[in-house]
């Protein structure tokens, strides 16, 4: 079984949902850290949403629901590990274009190097 430690990042430059991370269908995740801020000096709302699958078809689970990011703040969404099973799909929304970040720290352990 392979390790990858990676980082998705996206500036979220739109209003308009935004896929973070999707894990691979071969592989499982732990998303340890998922970090929003902000660069506007406005402050903003971010919704963080977790699909069991396809967006398009798939059951969401909102995780955070307008979570609001003060002036030049960062934030740190997660107090406790985010387990992700194959296929799952973690979408993020600014409430307002180019104000936010957002970062995820990822640990991929990929299945088929047994």
């Amino acid at each position: 079984m392979a390790n990858i430690y990676l980082n998705a990042k996206k500036d979220l430059t739109t209003s308009t949902v935004t896929t973070l991370y999707t894990c691979p269908s071969n592989s499982r995740a732990i998303v340890k850290a998922l970090l929003v801020s902000d660069d506007s000096g406005l402050g903003d709302t971010l919704t963080v949403t977790l699909y069991d699958g396809d967006p398009s078809s798939a059951n969401g689970f909102v995780l955070f629901q307008t979570a609001a990011v003060s002036a030049n703040e960062t934030l740190q969404l997660l107090t406790e590990p985010l387990i992700m099973m194959e296929g799952e799909v973690l979408q993020v929304t600014a409430a307002t274009a180019d104000r936010l970040y957002v970062v995820a720290s990822v640990l991929e352990m990929n299945r088929e190097d047994r």
